[in-house]
């Protein structure tokens, strides 16, 4: 399995439960199909460095959260096609953190001295 961290940009006008249902179909896409979430960060509304343009509207701000996950890159794919076409989402990055266990370095926020 590799390592990815996922950077979604929803729509500010979210209402609560909408941005939680958002958050809980990605993590559950995840773990049925064999993956493991590693944990969440929401970082609020935040302005944007450029107005986007989703789904024929404008943003200059965007609710962001990140989740780091374990999982094949099938799953990735699904996710991705999955926010491509959702409309609260403005955007969605994945990165790759690392391939195997040597590759991947602990985050700096989870490391106990």
């Amino acid at each position: 399995m590799v390592l990815y961290e996922l950077l979604v940009i929803a729509r500010p006008n979210l209402i609560e439960g909408s941005l939680k249902d958002l958050v809980r179909s990605s993590a559950k896409h995840v773990l049925l199909r064999g993956g493991v979430v590693r944990g969440f960060d929401n970082w609020g509304v935040i302005p944007l460095p450029k107005r986007m343009r989703s789904h024929q509207e404008y943003y200059t701000d965007g609710h962001h959260w990140l989740m780091h996950f374990d999982s094949n890159p099938t799953v990735m794919s699904d996710l991705q096609k999955r926010f491509s076409v959702d409309p609260r989402v403005i955007r969605a990055n994945f990165v790759k953190l690392g391939v195997n266990l040597t590759h991947i370095i602990r985050r700096p926020d989870k490391t106990i001295l």
